[in-house]
């Protein structure tokens, strides 16, 4: 075993230092953007561009300092960040209407960048005057008579056509990069910014021990790994360093372990001080009082209730008033609510969501919903 630890070593050392002497890129920036542009990236009019960047990942930079990036298949986009760690390239349109280039959106077998994954969105049609400012509406797709809403949830859109008079558009399956809280159930404008990844080249364990990547020589497509300058100069330094990293790593493993422990701990408490506090703030709110014994709700069940997202005009949909029964604090535009179905009865979605992990009934006339409801 010794034998082959110092073997380990002594290769470590030889390709640390002649991974140095080869790596000849230098980083690039175009205007104020705070992110580096390196291998796998390049920008156009650099010097050595074909040997420091990979194929199809080439940028320009405008005349208003903007780095722009050609998606085969769906054009150009400015570049608003690019993470090398996780390999991912944030993007926005430069028109400002970037779900219209969603519908567009084509990922070519030629292109290095994909989508994160894929989600179905219905698009609907809605009278401006019936909807007001209750929902998400996608501004560049809509005017004074018409405005587009964008749903990824078949129910809510099957509400909206026959509370609202909409008309379905399309359904289409567009890249997404995350989702919100909210969006299985609400409209959304789909105005995030769009993030691609890539899988080729991979430079990922480079980029995260903060080395260089890039190709191993002009001639070939390898990728190799350098060691970023003012590292591993010297063979001292290098076995410094596996000595170091021999010790403290069953250090770093031991504190991790007794960290997770104690942060796992304090969490637990945290959560069981809040459950009391959440239950003292209900039992004391100007509600029906609880029974004595009691069975909440699951919470596919809860989320199955309909949430809404409050416009500026603060309308509580059903026979609510401006406050929420449970907290009694007013009802403020952009605040999420959630309504029982049924008897219609609305309050913040974050009290009636406690309130019904203990209690199957609504706070204000303990209406229960019927199974038929549930069971949909």
């Amino acid at each position: 075993m010794g034998n082959l630890q110092v073997f380990f070593v002594c290769f470590l050392l030889f390709s640390s230092v002649y991974a140095i002497a080869r790596y000849d890129c230098q980083d690039s920036m175009c205007g104020i953007n705070h992110f580096d542009i390196r291998f796998p990236f390049g920008l156009q009019g650099t010097i050595n561009l074909q040997h420091c960047s990979y194929p199809g990942f080439n940028l320009t930079c405008n005349s208003q300092g903007r780095a722009i990036v050609n998606v085969a298949g769906a054009g150009n986009f400015y570049v608003r960040d690019i993470d090398y760690v996780a390999q991912e390239i944030q993007l926005y349109d430069p028109s400002n209407c970037l779900p219209k280039r969603l519908v567009d959106f084509q990922s070519s077998s030629s292109s290095p960048f994909k989508a994160v994954f894929y989600r179905n969105y219905t698009f609907l049609a809605c009278s401006t005057d019936l909807i007001k400012s209750q929902f998400n509406v996608i501004g560049c797709l809509s005017n004074s008579t018409t405005s587009t809403l964008a749903t990824s949830s078949r129910s809510f859109a099957k509400e909206m056509t026959s509370l609202y008079n909409c008309s379905v558009n399309s359904t289409l399956s567009l890249p997404v990069s995350w989702t919100s809280e909210y969006e299985s159930v609400f409209s959304t404008d789909l105005n995030l910014d769009l993030v691609l990844t890539w899988n080729e080249p991979n430079c990922q364990d480079c980029e995260a021990q903060q080395d260089l990547c890039g190709f191993k020589n002009a001639t070939t497509g390898e990728i190799q790994c350098f060691d970023a300058p003012g590292t591993g100069h010297t063979r001292g330094i290098q076995i410094f360093r596996i000595i170091a990293l021999s010790l403290v790593i069953p250090a770093i493993t031991c504190s991790l372990g007794v960290t997770c422990y104690i942060c796992f701990e304090q969490s637990r408490y945290s959560r069981r001080a809040a459950a009391a506090v959440q239950n003292t703030a209900a039992g004391t709110a100007a509600v029906a009082p609880q029974p004595e014994t009691t069975t909440g709700l699951d919470d596919s069940t809860i989320e199955s209730y309909t949430k809404v997202v409050l416009g500026e005009s603060r309308r509580v949909p059903g026979p609510n008033h401006g406050t929420c029964p449970i907290c009694l604090a007013e009802y403020h535009p952009k605040e999420t609510v959630r309504c029982i179905p049924e008897c219609e009865h609305c309050f913040h979605a974050e009290c009636i969501d406690e309130w019904l992990k203990i209690n199957g009934t609504c706070p204000v006339c303990r209406n229960t919903p019927s199974p038929a409801h549930v069971n949909s």
